[in-house]
């Protein structure tokens, strides 16, 4: 099951690797939720944490990522595993501004005559 959040990155953490060769890089993004803001602690595991290479502290994101649960001596664990990370563009223009401006008579030619004929 696919889920996704958007927030602001708090805290990126060092990569982690295990003797068993397992890596994982674990970083905390902070989402808007009302009057009390959520810290959400999400990671990246094996391949997926050179994601978090081209991102910085303070950086807003789209994160999707996987509901991951598991049983261990008889408690239950859930992790957040992070497999995309999109920055947000913030304060890009709307799709409306991104045409060209419209030009003025000064930018007419000399012989354009602008009388209509109706």
């Amino acid at each position: 099951m696919a889920y996704d959040l958007t927030g602001k990155i708090k805290v990126i953490q060092e990569p982690q690797t295990f003797a068993s060769g397992f890596t994982k890089r674990e970083f905390v993004v902070t989402v808007e939720d009302g009057k009390y803001p959520q810290e959400i602690a999400l990671e990246c595991v094996q391949d997926k944490v050179k994601l978090l290479e081209e991102f910085k502290e303070g950086q807003t994101v789209t994160v999707s990522f996987d509901i991951r649960g598991r049983e261990y001596n008889g408690r239950y664990f859930n992790n957040l595993q992070a497999w995309r990370i999109r920055a947000e563009e913030t304060g890009a223009p709307a799709a409306d501004d991104e045409r060209p401006p419209i030009p003025d008579d000064s930018e007419a030619p000399a012989d354009f005559d602008d009388d209509i004929p109706f």
